[in-house]
């Protein structure tokens, strides 16, 4: 459990750093984040409880730094809910692949990943946001341009895409090395059987 902490801290701590540096020099930073990787590769490989409470809480300690102290914003607003939204389904696929998962499969639901948090997260944005017509032209904007004076959405999902697949890379290497590091469970002892 004490690598699952040191996960949280670091996520915690990319998350919101990549949050300040909000200036043109890092907005590849923007949405290039290990929250998705961590949601699917925790349901994978942690155990279920640590699966369950890992990413929701780097997400829930992050959005108070970022929402509260950094973009004076409440904590809990509409937007809020498709991102927990998503990432409970996308724990869902790493439970569902929980004990055969291989680094293609990991990858592959690594995609599906990112595609089932942009669909949910900007069709939230859809709802909730006034600029945007609640149609299906409206929708269609949500899921592509964006809104006028912001960089198109497919521009977010590029850099979601790309965070996801390394972040899922890096988890799925780091825990292949820990199981290769640990050592061999000692053989069982078996007793020897007097004659009779």
């Amino acid at each position: 459990m004490f690598a699952a902490f040191v996960l949280l801290f670091v996520v915690v701590v990319y998350r919101v750093v990549s949050g300040f540096m909000g200036s043109a020099d890092y907005q590849w930073m923007h949405n290039f984040a290990p929250v998705a990787a961590i949601a699917l590769c925790g349901a994978v490989y942690l155990p279920r409880r640590a699966a369950v409470l890992l990413p929701l809480g780097m997400l829930l300690i992050s959005d108070v730094i970022l929402n509260v102290f950094h973009y004076h914003q409440p904590l809990f607003t509409f937007d809020i809910l498709p991102r927990y939204a998503a990432l409970a389904l996308i724990s869902m696929i790493g439970f569902a692949m929980r004990g055969r998962a291989r680094v293609p499969e990991l990858v592959g639901a690594s995609i599906i990943g990112s595609v089932v948090f942009y669909v949910i997260t900007n069709t939230g944005s859809w709802l909730a946001d006034p600029g945007y017509a609640k149609n299906f032209a409206g929708w269609t904007q949500s899921l592509t341009s964006g809104l006028p004076g912001f960089p198109p959405t497919w521009w977010f999902y590029r850099h979601t895409l790309l965070g996801d697949v390394c972040f899922t890379l890096l988890f799925s290497g780091c825990m292949a090395l820990q199981t290769r590091k640990q050592p061999a469970a000692p053989p069982a002892r078996t007793e020897e059987l007097a004659p009779w």
